[in-house]
């Protein structure tokens, strides 16, 4: 239940990552709300998930959802660069999370 609830934690971080920029934007209360939601979502699975997982095993791979989901999010809806050295270092980082939960 840890794992899922930190994979959900991530899910919720790369949304309010996402909030972030739509609220930079657009500034209205239903981003904010959106935003802080996220968050909320997010820090709480993070700290459900820490229960039970190590703090650096849960810690390393909720930030490396954020940071790849984030990063394609850009790509797939602010038009960032697609470059494929920057594809490859997404991938890098997910596959850091994932050898970090095998080794769990």
């Amino acid at each position: 239940m840890a794992w899922l609830a930190l994979v959900i934690a991530g899910l919720c971080e790369m949304m309010g990552v996402y909030m972030i920029s739509k609220y930079n934007d657009t500034k209205s209360i239903k981003n904010l709300a959106l935003l802080i939601f996220a968050f909320t979502l997010s820090f709480a699975g993070l700290a459900y998930a820490m229960e039970t997982l190590p703090m650096g095993t849960a810690y390393a791979i909720w930030t490396g959802i954020g940071a790849a989901g984030g990063a394609l999010l850009g790509m797939l809806f602010f038009n960032e660069s697609k470059d494929w050295r920057r594809i490859f270092c997404i991938a890098l980082v997910l596959g850091a999370a994932i050898f970090l939960k095998l080794l769990s």
